[in-house]
């Protein structure tokens, strides 16, 4: 049972009656002759009418295109419902639909390392999209086609995103601190038809040249007929051999060409993400363009409150689904911030030097940024003054209570904190804050609106503040149309297997008596000594308040007709884990979380692997420390900390 945490943050009821939120719920209460009055309330009946609720959001966001008469066929079905089967829009339009109004207003800031910064108003964006837009058409790109991104998180990447999505191709993209093997593994499943490529990356004070790379992937996978290189860092450009084109080239030949935008059916494919691959090779998700929008517009605009003129960063790749949710904000005639580079470099108030100056209203993270923020005491609210800022989002991985009292203390009091949670598979989220409830320490504020998330025990059955699977009993716009390739088993076993009719998500969860969720990790990562279930975020939350601690991964291992616990732990410089380090750390996860929780042994290591969005990866390390084999490290940031774990002498004792 989750303990009762303490309230953080309440809105004010100026604040309330200005959200968003509440226009849509009077809409909704004059619409449907209701009188809801909060945010369970609301939730309550989005759930028991989803077909009204998904209707009137698309109303209220007002959607460009044609909606039709029926707002979703087989209901009752939530892996077979059809949304909105006679709507036809365009995605690109409804993002650029500011442009005409707001001409010249910041449409995206990007800043990079060495600030390095740049602006396009609206008209400018428009403008690009248009002429990439136009060699695209150009070179036979129809609707239904795939387009490609091995690119840093640039203008450019979001002018090629738009221009492809535009004429109704679909859009694929990794960031370009993959290798080429994992590019090709992704890139080689889906065919793309183009690949735009940058000429290298900035991180950590670093350039990182990327042609190379790009140049094995061409050469790799033969459905590539077109192939752009964008310059950034300035290194020198490839040869005409190599029969790549330039942007600065296609923009200039194609300026003044009008934009178009074609029409598309709502569950017409727009983006494909790949899953991770830690366990085999990336599934490549398809998600459509109706539902994309819908869902990032009522995330955006009801739950984050995002409004025109709003300015919205979120710190991520273009490998990460992330970097497509950042993006939409365009759609709610936001001003986007792109940020390329590390978050510490020169040093850990870059990105808040920048929240000032630009007067940020949501700033958007993850967890693992929160903790290092908190160990460099990086403490904004000391010497920033974050006045716009109105909502802070962090995703990724739990967010420790600890974390969130580091948030209201450092960095802003008076801020909707939203601990967000969802993931590539829906392209979106299953549990967000929203603008009119409070904030309880160590919560997710809530469900998402039009989403019926329980959780399940193993046999099937509710649970109320206990820990259990999180599973969602009815259909949603967003729900994924599929894996690229796949007849429909791989996708059935990843998500309709486990509980038949219900969507199976793979996290452990707990729901509050207030409506809150508190998450305690992967269940396919759940440590189970004993026959008893602990989720690894629980222990996480205990060893990162050690300072002496720079990371660390906890698995489970098969020992003697059990598991035993393994904790495994990244120090900081200098600090050595003697017997008083491990005896603290064990006594502080029996105190915090039960005796069960404790760590059979506890070891340090230099690295502690993880992926490029930055997840843990307790699988792999799991199989490595059990001598099984691995079968994708092409997904990990570094796959060479893997080989830490491998044929330890402390784990045959």
């Amino acid at each position: 049972m989750p303990r009762q945490q303490s309230l953080l943050w309440r809105p004010s009821p100026a604040r309330i009656q200005r959200s968003q939120l509440h226009e849509f719920m009077k809409l909704v209460n004059r619409c449907c002759q209701l009188e809801l009055t909060d945010y369970q309330g609301l939730h309550a009946w989005s759930v028991q009418d989803s077909a009204s609720f998904w209707s009137l959001m698309w109303d209220f966001a007002e959607v460009v295109g044609e909606k039709g008469e029926q707002p979703v066929l087989n209901a009752a079905s939530a892996r077979e419902a059809v949304w909105f089967p006679e709507a036809r829009l365009n995605f690109a339009e409804n993002l650029l639909r500011h442009a005409a109004a707001h001409p010249d207003k910041d449409a995206l800031l990007f800043q990079a390392e060495g600030q390095h910064r740049r602006r396009l108003c609206w008209t400018e964006l428009t403008e690009q999209v248009a002429a990439i837009r136009a060699w695209l058409e150009q070179c036979g790109v129809k609707p239904g086609d795939v387009v490609a991104g091995y690119l840093p998180n640039l203008p450019e990447t979001l002018v090629a995103m738009l221009a492809t999505t535009a004429l109704g191709a679909i859009w694929t993209s990794t960031s370009p601190d993959f290798g080429a093997d994992s590019v090709i593994e992704r890139f080689g499943q889906t065919r793309p038809k183009v690949l735009f490529s940058a000429d290298g990356y900035r991180y950590n004070g670093k350039l990182h040249d990327s042609s190379s790379k790009a140049r094995t992937i061409v050469t790799a996978i033969d459905s590539i007929e077109h192939w752009v290189q964008i310059p950034y860092i300035g290194t020198p450009q490839l040869t005409p051999s190599d029969e790549v084109q330039h942007w600065p080239e296609l923009l200039a030949r194609h300026a003044g060409q009008p934009l178009r935008f074609t029409p598309m059916p709502f569950n017409a494919p727009l983006y494909i993400l790949y899953s991770s691959g830690t366990t085999g090779q990336p599934k490549c998700i398809v998600h459509a363009a109706g539902g994309t929008l819908l869902n990032h517009l009522k995330e955006h605009r009801l739950h984050c409150d995002i409004r025109p003129g709003d300015r919205v960063f979120y710190f991520t790749t273009c490998g990460w689904m992330m970097w497509n949710w950042l993006v939409s904000a365009l759609a709610g005639g936001a001003t986007l911030l792109l940020y390329e580079g590390s978050p510490f470099f020169p040093d850990g108030k870059v990105l808040w030097d920048w929240a000032e100056q630009e007067n940020i209203t949501l700033f958007g993270t993850s967890a693992k940024y929160l903790e290092a923020m908190e160990k460099q005491q990086v403490h904004p609210r000391d010497h920033h003054y974050l006045g716009a800022l109105r909502t802070l989002c962090s995703t990724g991985s739990a967010l420790a209570p600890e974390q969130f009292d580091f948030v209201y203390r450092r960095i802003k009091s008076n801020l909707q904190l939203a601990s967000i949670a969802g993931g590539t598979d829906i392209c979106g989220c299953f549990v967000l804050g929203n603008p009119i409830s409070p904030v309880y320490r160590g919560e997710c504020q809530g469900i998402g609106l039009g989403l019926d998330v329980r959780v399940f025990d193993e046999q099937g059955q509710p649970l109320l503040e206990q820990q259990g699977e999180l599973v969602c009993c009815n259909s949603f716009p967003n729900r994924p149309l599929g894996f690229w390739g796949d007849d429909g088993h791989r996708y059935d076993a990843a998500y309709w297997q486990t509980y038949p009719g219900c969507w199976h998500h793979g996290d452990l969860v707990a729901k509050t008596a207030h409506g809150g969720i508190v998450f305690y990790g992967r269940s396919d990562t759940v440590l189970n000594p004993g026959g008893i279930r602990i989720g690894t975020a629980e222990i996480y939350r205990q060893v990162s308040r050690f300072e002496q601690i720079v990371d660390a991964v906890v698995v489970g291992q098969h020992w003697r007709f059990d598991e035993r616990v393994l904790l495994f732990v990244k120090l900081a410089d200098g600090e050595t884990l003697d017997g008083a380090l491990k005896a603290a750390i064990c006594r502080r996860i029996r105190n915090q979380c039960s005796p069960r929780h404790v760590p059979d042994k506890i070891l340090a290591v230099t690295d502690i692997p993880r992926t490029k969005s930055g997840k843990i990866v307790e699988l792999a390390v799991r199989n490595v420390v059990e001598g099984k084999p691995v079968k994708n490290i092409g997904a990990l940031a570094n796959p060479e900390a893997l080989t830490l774990f491998k044929d330890l002498p402390e784990l045959t004792e």
